[in-house]
Order: C-alpha cells, then sequence, then structure tokens
C-alpha cells in the first residue's frame, strides 16, 4: 500500500455485525438540528486511517454503543436534546467520509445538518427490554453508509407513552474508549466550554507538518529495527484448523483485578503493563513462541493536545517481550521498558508501516506475523485503592468464582490473536479472539487461566519464575 493508495479501490459501505436479527416494526421518526463549528474536508488522521484500514480488512463498520434504562419522566424531548449536543459539541459525531474514483477517502466535517431520533414503540405481546435489545440489534447490524450515514444512530423505547429505554451505536471512527469516556463526561455535566483539544482537521494539518513528518519517520525507523530484527519464523501454525475459523472465548476472573493490583505495586509498573506481561508469559508457555511479539494499543492520549479529545486516536503499538529465565517481577520490569517504548513510536502513519510489514513479511516468509493484539479498554484512573495485603485464602476464593466460556465464532475476518481486557464490577473479563488456523481451540482456556494462575502465584511469591526458558517450551 503506497502513500498516496492511487488506483485503489475503497468500500463506501460496510457491513454490521451479522444477520439474523429480529427487526424491530416502523419508528416515528424525530427530526433533530444540530450545528458546530470548524467544518471543512481533510485527509483521514493516523488514528482514523489504523481503523479504516481494521475495518476494510475485517469488513465491518465496527459498531459500538448499547442500550441502557431511562429514569422515570425522561421526554422524548429531552433525548432529542442530549443528541443534538452531543453531534453539535463533537466533530467526530458530524463526519461523513469523502470518495473519489481514485484517490484515498478523505473526512468532511459538517457545520450543520439534521440527525433523526427514532422512537419505538413496544408492542403489546412485547417488554421493553427485548425491544431496547431487537433495537441495539437492528442499529449493529444494518449496513453503514460512510458518504451518506451520521457516525451515530439514536433510539428511544417507548410503552404507554413513558419512555423506557435510550439506544445509541455509534461508528468506531466517531471515538476509542478514552474519548468515550471524555464524551459520556461531557454529556452529563452539559459542558458549555468550547471543546479541548486538537480535533481532527487539526490533526491531519499537523501530521502533513514537518513536526508530524519528524514524529512519524522516528516512529517508522523504531518499527523497522524491531520487525527486521525478528526471526523468520514469528507464529506457529495450528494442528487443529477449524469451521468457521475465528473463535472467541471469554474468562471471568475474580482474582486477577487484586493479584494484578498487588504486583503494580510491588514492582512500580501500571495494572496495565502488568497485565500485558501476563498475558506475554502465559501466551510463551503455551505456544513455545518466544520472544513475544505483541501489538498492544496505544491511546496517544498524553500527547499535547489529545488528552480530551472524542475521536479516533488509539493506534496499535509493538513490542517484542522477553520473558524467559527469569521472575515474573522481572519479567514485568521488562515488559515495561518495551511497552513504554511501544507507547512512544506508536504514534504514525499507517500505510508507511503497512508498506514496511508487508517489505518485512515478504523477506521472512509466511511464518511471520505481527498480528497478537493486546487491547487494555479499562479505565486505570478509576480503580479502587488496595484494601490491604492479600491473603492466599482471599484469592483462592476469589478463583473459585472464575469462569470459562466459549462466545462466538465466525468466518469473519480478524486478527490471529486479539485479547481484549474490560472491568466488571466485581472483576475482569479477558476477552480473546484468534484464528484457529493459527492458535487451536486446545489452548485458549490454558492461555486465559495461565494469566490468572501467574498473577496469583506471583502476587504470593515475589521470587515466582515465568516459567519460560529461552531454549524452548515454557515448563
Amino acid at each position: 500500500m503506497n502513500a498516496d493508495d492511487a488506483g485503489r479501490a475503497y468500500p463506501v459501505r460496510l457491513p454490521g455485525e451479522g444477520e439474523g436479527h429480529q427487526v424491530p416494526g416502523p419508528a416515528e421518526r424525530v427530526a433533530v438540528d444540530f450545528e458546530g463549528p470548524g467544518a471543512g474536508v481533510e485527509e483521514l488522521t493516523w488514528g482514523q486511517w489504523s481503523l479504516w484500514e481494521a475495518m476494510t480488512r475485517h469488513g465491518s463498520w465496527m459498531p459500538l454503543g448499547g442500550a441502557k434504562r431511562l429514569e422515570a419522566g425522561v421526554s422524548v424531548q429531552d433525548v432529542a436534546e442530549e443528541l443534538r449536543y452531543l453531534v453539535s459539541r463533537n466533530p467526530s459525531m458530524r463526519t461523513r467520509l469523502r470518495f473519489g474514483p481514485e484517490s484515498a477517502p478523505r473526512q468532511e466535517l459538517f457545520g450543520a445538518g439534521t440527525v433523526f431520533l427514532e422512537v419505538h414503540d413496544v408492542a403489546e405481546d412485547a417488554e421493553p427490554d427485548g425491544t431496547a435489545a431487537a433495537v441495539e440489534a437492528h442499529y449493529r447490524h444494518t449496513p453503514f453508509d460512510f458518504a451518506d450515514d451520521w457516525p451515530v444512530r439514536m433510539g428511544v423505547v417507548r410503552r404507554h407513552g413513558e419512555l423506557t429505554h435510550m439506544v445509541v451505536v455509534m461508528c468506531h471512527l466517531v471515538t476509542d474508549a478514552a474519548g468515550a469516556r471524555v464524551m459520556l463526561r461531557e454529556v452529563e455535566a452539559r459542558t458549555t466550554a468550547p471543546p479541548e483539544g486538537m480535533q481532527q482537521l487539526e490533526q491531519a494539518r499537523w501530521q502533513r507538518s514537518e513536526a508530524g513528518r519528524r514524529q512519524g519517520g522516528r516512529a517508522l525507523r523504531y518499527h523497522e529495527k524491531l520487525l527486521t530484527a525478528l526471526a523468520p519464523q514469528n507464529a506457529p501454525g495450528a494442528s487443529d484448523p477449524r469451521s468457521p475459523r475465528y473463535w472467541t472465548a471469554e474468562f471471568r476472573s475474580r482474582a486477577l483485578r487484586p493479584a494484578a493490583g498487588a504486583l503494580a505495586r510491588r514492582t512500580g509498573a501500571t495494572a496495565s503493563t502488568v497485565l500485558t506481561a501476563l498475558h506475554a508469559i502465559s501466551l510463551a508457555r503455551v505456544t513455545g513462541a518466544h520472544p513475544v511479539v505483541m501489538r498492544p494499543l496505544v491511546g496517544n492520549r498524553f500527547r499535547p493536545g489529545l488528552a480530551e479529545v472524542v475521536c479516533m486516536l488509539t493506534q496499535p503499538g509493538l513490542c517484542v517481550l522477553d520473558v524467559a529465565d527469569t521472575t515474573v517481577d522481572d519479567a514485568v520490569g521488562r515488559v515495561r521498558r518495551s511497552v513504554l517504548s511501544a507507547y512512544k513510536y506508536g504514534y504514525y502513519d499507517p500505510r508507511q508501516l503497512a508498506d514496511l510489514v508487508d517489505r518485512v513479511a515478504r523477506e521472512r516468509g509466511p511464518g511471520f506475523s505481527v498480528s497478537c493484539m493486546f487491547n487494555d479498554r479499562r479505565d486505570e484512573s478509576a480503580a479502587a485503592p488496595a484494601a490491604g495485603p492479600l491473603t492466599r485464602e482471599q484469592l483462592r476464593a476469589a478463583r473459585e468464582r472464575s469462569g470459562f466460556r466459549w462466545a462466538d465464532r465466525t468466518d469473519k475476518p480478524s486478527e490471529r490473536m486479539f485479547l481484549t481486557v474490560e472491568d466488571e464490577p466485581d472483576g475482569i473479563l479477558l476477552r480473546f479472539a484468534a484464528d484457529t488456523h493459527h492458535f487451536p481451540p486446545a489452548l485458549f482456556e490454558a492461555l486465559l487461566r495461565g494469566i490468572e494462575n501467574l498473577a496469583v502465584r506471583a502476587a504470593l511469591d515475589p521470587a515466582a519464575t515465568t516459567g519460560v526458558t529461552s531454549t524452548g517450551k515454557g515448563r
């Protein structure tokens, strides 16, 4: 893929998450006019390009959002005003893409327009929860037109004249997880001060500037140094390929949060870095592949002017992690140094990196892969304070409440491996998706339980080793 992408055909419309959902009945549509500053046309930003490449490769517009119950007395006009506020305030919500016959897509920010709020009445024999779920599924599964659709779909559920639920589903190009937290905080407070930070059009202009080109050049040199040093055979194939090809499993752990927190306090690393290290160790133990090549998703909000922007800033970083012949504590320290470098250089032009990866892959052969993704979606700033020293009995009791289950199976293309970390009220959810042609189903549960087992063992014993050797499979 060259820098201009000239001559490449780009999809204007992408499918939703699947078929077979229940389509809700006809809805009343309420027109909501919006107006905001900053109209114009620009190139996509690096964050937008990173996501656009993933969306087109996966064949999905990656919808985000869900349904929530409304308090009694909320009116259609109240929700319409919330929608107006969101779209007027956040440029990413009033942005569409422009497509030319022989050029890459560009973004167009509109200064005014009209979006619609849908009102869905509950059928006589139905329940509001089921209707809200059907509306959400409809929004997610309906294909998305990047040129003609506004990137937010909002509806309410009404029963006997009273609103019961609000449903919001957005295209992932609107924001990443950190930006969504900013958006939710501002809509709750109805902030009226101008939005902070460098918005999307300004980001695109900066990335073309001399300072932006220097940042991109440094990042490309960092990635080239790591990629060209990798061994030719980096990812083992699977002995048990399945159809559907891509499987997902979930592991809910009650012990991982306190154990990882104890490790973080002892090592001085963040809990996210600890989880990255535990994932790398467990992966090396179950596959025998070492060092572990991982791509943590970098939020990039520590950069000047980007902390409070509601937009897509996240890009995959790159780490080569050595976790062999050492303790878990020391492995966390090694991973911490690698992750900091990945963060430093995790802001780059994805098209240039794609060219580099393609070149190295041709040189290394079919076993080469840099498609082991790690996405910690938790808000570490909201972490609860430690409750005191952990005991073996506390962790044992917590582990007894952990559980593994299989989730989705699909033939829609995805990454070779992708671990997502989510907070839950009483624990942590690990959601692991993998290509069974490269990662056998028999290893899913061992990988996820291994992360928890390592965390518990190391939390109780500072001398606990990783169990990974530099000469072969972990023991």
